[in-house]
């Protein structure tokens, strides 16, 4: 059992996309509050069929349905009395409890966000440099821009600066993700 925390502490999107490319078997985020049991019933289904491993992909946001039915404030203080480093060190040891199984935790930190830009990464970058170039030779600033259904577009900052764009526990790839087998903890 590998149980890999991801960046993710308010939104999804990095461990959903990382678990999905990297084929984790369950991934938790914040979005989409986890039963613990349906985590366990996943990993034991995988190794009834077979299976010799399990990748367990946390955002370090994962919260479980439990603590989401807490108040802010008692969830608060549930975080300040938490003995482990994080949330990803308690899954592993209640994966390891009810499972019997040897469960090792990564935390590959910030190098999760590296690596070797390809050449969409580049010329993504270039369209975004050109774009902004060419509205500073229009006057217009105060904005950033970004890639919108297929097409560049400048967005006002005070429309995104400080927001949080959450990941939607509907949304395609979600849905997609499921349908490959790939448990969220919540079904």
């Amino acid at each position: 059992m590998f149980v890999i925390e991801i960046m993710g502490h308010k939104v999804g999107w990095i461990p959903l996309y990382a678990g999905v490319a990297g084929g984790a078997d369950v991934i938790l985020i914040p979005e989409i509050p986890y039963d613990m049991d349906q985590v366990i019933k996943t990993i034991e289904h995988r190794m009834e069929t077979g299976s010799r491993f399990t990748i367990v992909a946390v955002a370090e946001g994962a919260i479980s349905k439990e603590d989401a039915a807490l108040s802010k404030k008692e969830y608060k203080k549930k975080l300040a009395e938490r003995t482990s480093p994080s949330i990803v060190y308690d899954i592993a040891k209640e994966i390891e409890a009810k499972t019997g199984r040897e469960t090792r935790v990564a935390i590959p930190g910030h190098t999760q966000r590296g690596g070797q830009p390809d050449a969409q990464d580049r010329i993504f970058a270039t369209q975004c440099g050109v774009e902004a170039a060419l509205g500073c030779l229009r006057g217009e600033f105060g904005y950033m821009i970004a890639l919108r259904d297929g097409k560049m577009c400048h967005m006002p900052l005070e429309d995104v600066a400080g927001k949080l764009k959450f990941v939607d526990p509907q949304s395609d790839l979600v849905r997609e993700a499921k349908a490959l087998g790939i448990s969220f903890g919540d079904e």
